[in-house]
C-alpha cells in the first residue's frame, strides 16, 4: 500500500462558486441560504445606492431591508434578465426611495400644519444638518429629481448607483445608446442647476 494516497488528503477541486441567477432560482424555490448568499453580495450596495438617493444613513436601511424582503417575496416569479441581481434591486431600491420620498413630504406638509408648541430643537439635527457633505448631496439630489424622468432614472442608476450602462439598460429595458445620451443630457442638466444654486 506504500503507492497509495489516501483520498482525504487530496485537495478539494476548485469549485466556482455560483452564479446569482443560480443562486436566485434557488431561493425561489425557498432555499434561505441562497437568499443569504444574494443578501451577503449585494446588501452593502444595495445601502449605498439607498444612501445616495436618499442621504440619510436609516432611511438607507429601511430600504435596503425592504428591497430585500421584496425580492425574497417576489423572486419565485421574477426571472433575471442577467446574470447579476443587482440592476434588479436597484430599480427596487428606486421605487421604494421615490415612494419614501413623497412620504416624507407629506409628513413635512403635516409638521408645518402642528402649532410649535415650546419644543426644542433635536441637537442631532443640528449636527446633521452642519455636515457640508450631506448638504451637497441633497442638492445634488434635489438637482436629480428635478431632471426628466427618463434621464433621472438614467443618472439614479449610472451616475448615483455604480450599475454599467449595460445593467442600467437592462433595468430600465432600453437600448445601451439611449441610456448614455439621457446620462449624457443628465449630467448637462446637472452642472447648469448646481452652478445656479
Amino acid at each position: 500500500m506504500t503507492g497509495l494516497r489516501r483520498a482525504d488528503n487530496a485537495e478539494p477541486p476548485d469549485t466556482v462558486p455560483p452564479t446569482d441567477a443560480d443562486l436566485w432560482s434557488r431561493a425561489a424555490t425557498g432555499d434561505e441560504p441562497a437568499f443569504a448568499e444574494l443578501f451577503r453580495r449585494h446588501a452593502k450596495a444595495v445601502w449605498n445606492h439607498a444612501y445616495r438617493l436618499t442621504a440619510s444613513w436609516s432611511a438607507a436601511e429601511d430600504l435596503t431591508s425592504s428591497t430585500f424582503l421584496t425580492a425574497w417575496r417576489k423572486c419565485a416569479g421574477i426571472a433575471l434578465d442577467q446574470d447579476s441581481a443587482r440592476p434588479w434591486l436597484y430599480a427596487v431600491a428606486g421605487n421604494l426611495a421615490r415612494t419614501h420620498a413623497r412620504g416624507e413630504r407629506r409628513f413635512d406638509r403635516l409638521l408645518r400644519r402642528v402649532p410649535r408648541a415650546g419644543t426644542d430643537r433635536d441637537h442631532a439635527e443640528d449636527v446633521a444638518d452642519r455636515l457640508s457633505g450631506e448638504q451637497r448631496l441633497r442638492e445634488v439630489l434635489g438637482a436629480v429629481r428635478r431632471l426628466p424622468r427618463s434621464e433621472r432614472e438614467a443618472a439614479q442608476l449610472c451616475l448615483l448607483g455604480d450599475l454599467t450602462v449595460a445593467e442600467a439598460a437592462s433595468a430600465l429595458s432600453v437600448a445601451e445608446a439611449t441610456v448614455r445620451s439621457q446620462i449624457s443630457r443628465a449630467r448637462a442638466r446637472l452642472r447648469t442647476m448646481l452652478e445656479e444654486s
